[in-house]
């Protein structure tokens, strides 16, 4: 279940969201629960079977916590 990240462009309020499958759901802002927010750009990392590297969306190499 992906979490989307979200701003309103009410009160400019950052927040994210639990949104499921390809449902038209409304998101409001949990602060001022106005409906005009904006789905933002995210990164994320994932890491490679062997365990040697991660990546991030950009392609860079993230630290895995192994030396």
């Amino acid at each position: 279940m992906p979490i989307y990240e979200y701003v309103c462009h009410e009160c400019d309020e950052p927040f994210e969201a639990l949104v499921l499958g390809f449902s038209n759901v409304d998101v409001k802002c949990p602060e001022c629960e106005s409906e005009k927010v904006e789905k933002q750009i995210s990164t994320f990392a994932s890491k490679v079977s062997s365990g040697s590297a991660s990546f991030n969306s950009s392609g860079a190499a993230c630290s895995t916590g192994s030396t």
